[in-house]
């Protein structure tokens, strides 16, 4: 008989499935006083995890980070559209980033590879060379990036958790499972 291997355990920031879990929900949940709780965790596990970090993990707080900064009325219009505006054009550039090899391929064709709306990479485009858009529409791209983020990566680490099997036989298994999408980056958002 085949001695089966046990899978090589990979490190990450987080202390299991449980954070993980709570820190998407708090992320997702809409309610400012727990997504900052969340945002709080996702700040110690960079400055655990460092440039490790998932792009989908890092992308999403800075976005959410933005709807709290948005939600407490604390900045005018002007800095909101700024602080909207750089996060959406980083998750952009981040997103898009690893699908450019050594040929130069338009962001629009890129963005339509991975199923990100043209008029995402085209608000990008305005934020980065144009005219600053209206704080409505960075409040919209956040949304529609938030939503990408949340089928194409969060929705994802779930995937495998949806079947019925006792906790206790599966406790180490999604650990495992979520170290394993820990990993997931922008190559494998394609």
């Amino acid at each position: 008989a085949r001695k089966r291997l046990k899978p090589l355990r990979t490190v990450v920031a987080w202390r299991g499935r449980a954070e993980w879990d709570q820190v998407m929900v708090g992320l997702y949940c809409g309610d400012s006083r727990l997504q900052q709780d969340a945002l709080d965790r996702v700040s110690a596990w960079k400055s655990r995890y460092g440039p490790k970090m998932p792009l989908a993990v890092d992308c999403t707080a800075e976005l959410i980070r933005c709807k709290v900064l948005d939600s407490s009325g604390r900045l005018k219009s002007h800095e909101l559209i700024l602080s909207y505006g750089l996060a959406l054009v980083r998750f952009v550039n981040l997103i898009t980033e690893r699908k450019q090899k050594m040929v130069s391929i338009p962001l629009r064709q890129l963005a339509r590879e991975v199923d990100i709306p043209i008029w995402v990479v085209d608000l990008r485009h305005e934020l980065t060379h144009g005219k600053l858009p209206r704080l409505a529409l960075c409040r919209k791209g956040c949304d529609v990036v938030l939503d990408w983020l949340r089928k194409m990566y969060w929705s994802r680490q779930l995937g495998n958790n949806l079947c019925e099997e006792s906790e206790d036989e599966n406790d180490e298994e999604e650990q495992e499972e979520v170290e394993a999408n820990a990993e997931l980056d922008s190559d494998a958002w394609e």
